[in-house]
């Protein structure tokens, strides 16, 4: 009688009583498939929700900013070459809003420039016999 001897490769499927492959599994292939699926999913969750980010909260917010520094600059101007105030006093006669405004002043040019940080800027410049008038906004 002949005896095989058993095969030592760790790698033969026959050595701990499987069967040896028919073909490659689909499994791993079609989990990556939905991986794929689940990252594009989540991307365009993402992109909506920025979507919606914008239209109903950065529009709003971003105008409402453009308001509020118009509006320092023009009482900070009056304040400051129409009343005669130093700009710094200026600043306190600025009433506290939603947003921080900063005031700086161009002595040469009569006029203050209101920022809201990382959303608006308006400029306010005295004209003799005018007042204190806004710079046209920039769409």
């Amino acid at each position: 009688m002949a005896t095989t001897k058993p095969s030592s490769s760790p790698n033969d499927p026959l050595r701990f009583g499987g069967q040896p492959p028919s073909s490659p599994s689909p499994g791993p292939r079609r989990a990556g498939h939905w991986a794929w699926r689940g990252l594009a999913a989540i991307v365009i969750i993402g992109l909506v929700v920025g979507a919606v980010f914008v239209a109903f909260v950065w529009r709003p917010a971003h105008d409402n900013a453009r308001i509020e520094a118009a509006r320092a600059a023009r009482l900070a101007c009056s304040c400051r070459y129409i009343g005669g105030r130093a700009l710094g006093d200026c600043e306190k006669d600025n009433p506290k809003g939603r947003f921080p405004v900063s005031l700086a002043e161009d002595a040469a040019a009569h006029s203050v420039t209101a920022t809201v940080p990382l959303a608006a800027a308006q400029t306010a410049t005295y004209r003799e016999g005018w007042g204190c008038q806004l710079q046209a906004w920039r769409d």
